[in-house]
């Protein structure tokens, strides 16, 4: 067993670390995506009330701490297992053949990774920053409740062809480090069994396709309509 140590103990702990912030993430990514979704119904007021709410409410700004720590850890935790994976390989000397014994995606978990947090950091100061601390307009409901208008600014965002695209290639990316991280979570975890691995992998490769496919959708449903 590897006793290689650092921020987060063994390389082993690191497996731990990664795996359980991943799910972590996931189960954020389906939240999101449902709060996302009044994008693609042109319901004003269900989104506003809905970024409202998740800015404002204390229980999830809480939360909010515990996902952005998680991204932080999920990362550092990810490019440091690569630097010792790389490390463990052959010598240059010895033909080393990643494809024989791992696809595409599992073989480039650090380089998708990055990319999502690339991309994270430019959504989170598109929509975000601008929350908090931007010029973001103000709207009142049928009820007489005012919200920043978070609605307009992304659509805004949205019709501009290149974030969109940008978008776009992010939610591959997601999808390519899924397919190969919601399973191997599970697996680090040693959540595996004969009779129920099969139906996690599935689960899985549905999820890494069907979650980062809707969120391309809203971009590609504003830009084109």
């Amino acid at each position: 067993m590897a006793t290689t140590r650092g921020l987060f103990g063994s390389s082993l702990a690191r497996k731990y670390w990664m795996a359980l912030t991943g799910l972590f993430l996931c189960s954020f990514l389906v939240i999101h995506l449902l709060g996302n979704l009044p994008l693609l119904m042109g319901k004003q007021e269900a989104f506003n009330a809905y970024a409202h709410f998740m800015t404002t409410f204390p229980l999830i700004k809480a939360v909010s701490y515990l996902l952005y720590a998680s991204i932080l850890l999920h990362t550092v935790d990810g490019l440091m297992l690569a630097k010792q994976n790389m490390a463990a390989r052959p010598a240059n000397y010895v033909k080393y053949n990643g494809a024989a014994n791992a696809n595409w995606s599992s073989r480039n978990m650090a380089l998708l990774g990055t990319f999502t947090l690339l991309f994270l950091i430019i959504h989170m100061k598109s929509f975000w920053y601008e929350m908090h601390w931007g010029s973001v307009p103000m709207i009142t409901d049928a009820e007489g409740s005012t919200y920043k208008d978070l609605y307009t600014i992304t659509v805004a965002a949205f019709e501009q062809v290149w974030y969109s695209l940008f978008y776009v290639v992010a939610m591959i990316s997601l999808g390519f480090h899924l397919w190969h991280g919601f399973a191997s979570a599970f697996q680090t975890m040693g959540w595996s069994h004969p009779r129920y691995t099969p139906w996690i992998k599935a689960i899985g490769y549905g999820f890494a396709v069907l979650v980062p496919a809707t969120f391309a959708s809203i971009p590609l449903y504003i830009l084109l309509t």
